[in-house]
């Protein structure tokens, strides 16, 4: 059945647009005669795959630089940290391209000989991508120029537009939405835009605007987050009542998790709201081994120590739980955690550029990153085949839950039954304790949050951060709870109480011999009570010249980052309109103190 769907998708697209990667090329504007085009269901459907942009596998490196994950490349925010930033710096993001392509097709898509019905769908879709285009504008700008028509070159009043207040644009935002959950087909093909991925994304930036609102005083905007929250509810609620979703639970919590991540069918997963579907040789996936191992993100402690314990109790309410060794911190945890870190003893089958080869991984140390491996996005097989076949998920039901348990918190409308309704699916899933309305305040959560009392609400962002972990979602919450200052904490790695020898795969069998940093590696290298070669590093502290940075030099947490900068609050939640775009449109001013 998937090699039906992709093969008769395939056909319909390439048709006339060329094909990669990426599955839906973009059929640029200037190749279409609009007078020769949007005539048939056929060519409204080739202009609207063109709209797609949905992520791949990419999004699992998504939460590097958050809290989440260390990363050694460039990000734009920890460039802003680090430096002084300013309109002509912070350029990339202000682009329209996209928007005219969804105009022009709203524009002409009447011109088709269809039914009424099918005309509607159609808008409802150029709306749906419309909405989605203006709410990441909001996101990163707030306040933004709204155009609903095609700019033409010489039309120099919308070319001198202004910026338009947030209040408006998500209002058009949400009117968008609202028309193409009225209108888009609720039956679509498997990939496809329907009605329930225009109601989930609703719901997704409904929740959004409302928390964004709610927690940023600085944009006065706090009387109306409770219309945006009402919203994300419902519509989450609505897709939990009439939706033919449901959390995939065979009762394998050491697998159910995982197999979202390493699935060659998720078009049978009842979760999936929304998948890109590969298939081998014609549509490969975008996978790649980088994921795992050390390249450029790396997961972090904190987001380690966020997981419970198999009990349900917090981590940390164990005596010097943040000294405890790598063989310690994975022990009676949340079954989830060995589903998103490699573990100790954890068996390693694609290898691919990894120097120590197949078998039982020793855990790798380098400059700058954690010591931690990412086990969730990996697929562990060589058969190149299947890994071409990887599906991915991007939009899972699990979210919609988070939504609607959140919201509910939220407007202060939370009971047991609205928790075993949304947080205890995805707990019973993972074979963990049910949420109660007992819940006790975590202090070290609650010291991330301060502005937030409920012990309920807490655990539900904790249940958000494990359930949707390293699957880029990081970023954009602490952006909407302003939790911005969380950014500054560098991240750490393992911890280490000492140098010498070191159990790293819990067979009780010393792996890894960290050196001082005035000592050097030998060349023949002792072996262990396995016959294996010790794996050596020589540790010591920033600035020295060894192969892994701890704490306290030679012992400690390994260290990913010396600085990581300061976050300017309010003004890093929101972005600069590029100093040579206001040259161009003086009518641009900037807001929050950009210049």
């Amino acid at each position: 059945m998937k090699n039906f769907k992709i093969l008769i998708a395939l056909f319909l697209i390439c048709s006339v647009a060329a094909c990669d990667d990426k599955f839906l090329d973009v059929v640029p504007e200037t190749s279409i005669g609009v007078e020769n085009f949007f005539n048939t269901e056929e060519d409204l459907n080739i202009y609207v795959n063109s709209l797609y942009n949905f992520p791949g596998s990419g999004i699992y490196y998504a939460d590097g630089g958050t809290d989440n994950a260390a990363i050694t490349g460039n990000t734009e925010m920890k460039t802003m940290m680090v430096s002084s930033p300013s309109s002509s710096t912070v350029t990339s993001g202000w682009s329209w391209g996209t928007l005219r392509s969804i105009n022009l097709f709203l524009e002409n898509f009447e011109k088709a000989n269809i039914s009424q019905e099918k005309l509607n769908h159609f808008e409802g879709l150029g709306r749906f991508f419309r909405a989605q285009f203006y709410y990441d504008k909001v996101k990163r700008y707030s306040d933004v120029p709204y155009y609903d028509f095609v700019i033409e070159t010489g039309d120099t009043e919308a070319l001198n537009k202004s910026r338009d207040s947030r209040e408006m644009v998500v209002d058009k935002v949400f009117e968008d939405y609202q028309f193409a959950i009225e209108n888009i087909f609720e039956n679509q093909p498997d990939g496809a835009v329907n009605r329930w991925v225009a109601k989930a994304f609703m719901a997704r930036n409904a929740l959004h605007e409302g928390t964004f609102r709610k927690y940023h005083s600085e944009l006065n905007l706090a009387a109306s987050a409770d219309k945006y929250l009402k919203l994300a509810r419902d519509i989450a609620k609505d897709i939990m009542d009439n939706g033919p979703f449901s959390i995939k639970n065979t009762g394998n919590s050491a697998t159910d998790y995982s197999s979202l991540f390493n699935s060659t069918d998720l078009e049978s997963n009842p979760e999936v709201i929304l998948g890109v579907y590969s298939l081998d040789q014609v549509k490969n996936s975008s996978w790649s081994e980088t994921v795992f191992g050390n390249y450029e993100t790396s997961p972090a402690k904190d987001l380690l120590q966020s997981y419970l314990m198999a009990d349900g109790s917090y981590y940390s309410n164990q005596a010097n739980y943040d000294e405890f060794n790598f063989v310690q911190e994975f022990q009676n945890r949340d079954p989830r955690l060995s589903q998103t870190y490699a573990y100790p003893g954890f068996v390693l089958v694609n290898s691919r550029t990894y120097s120590q080869g197949a078998g039982t991984y020793v855990q790798q140390l380098a400059k700058n990153f954690s010591g931690y491996h990412q086990l969730k996005g990996f697929v562990n097989v060589t058969d190149q085949s299947t890994i071409n076949n990887l599906d991915f998920p991007v939009l899972r039901f699990a979210e919609t839950l988070l939504i609607y348990a959140e919201a509910k918190a939220e407007l202060n409308e939370m009971s047991q039954a609205v928790l075993n309704e949304s947080i205890n699916l995805l707990r019973n899933r993972a074979g963990m304790p049910n949420l109660t309305m007992a819940a006790t305040v975590d202090p070290v959560l609650q010291a991330k949050y301060p502005t937030v009392s409920d012990p309920v609400l807490l655990e539900i962002r904790r249940e958000r951060r494990v359930e949707m972990a390293l699957e880029g979602y990081r970023f954009d919450d602490l952006m909407r709870w302003k939790a911005g200052k969380l950014l500054e904490e560098e991240p750490k790695g393992l911890y280490f109480s000492g140098l010498g020898k070191h159990d790293i795969t819990g067979d009780g069998i010393e792996d890894v011999i960290l050196l001082d940093a005035s000592a050097s590696i030998p060349d023949t290298k002792e072996r262990n009570a396995l016959d294996v070669p010790f794996a050596y590093y020589r540790v010591g502290s920033f600035g020295e010249n060894v192969g892994v940075f701890l704490s306290e030099g030679n012992s400690g947490h390994i260290l990913t980052v010396i600085e990581r900068g300061t976050f300017d609050d309010p003004k890093f939640y929101y972005r600069p309109v590029p100093a040579a775009q206001v040259a161009l449109n003086p009518s641009l001013t900037q807001i929050f103190g950009w210049n």
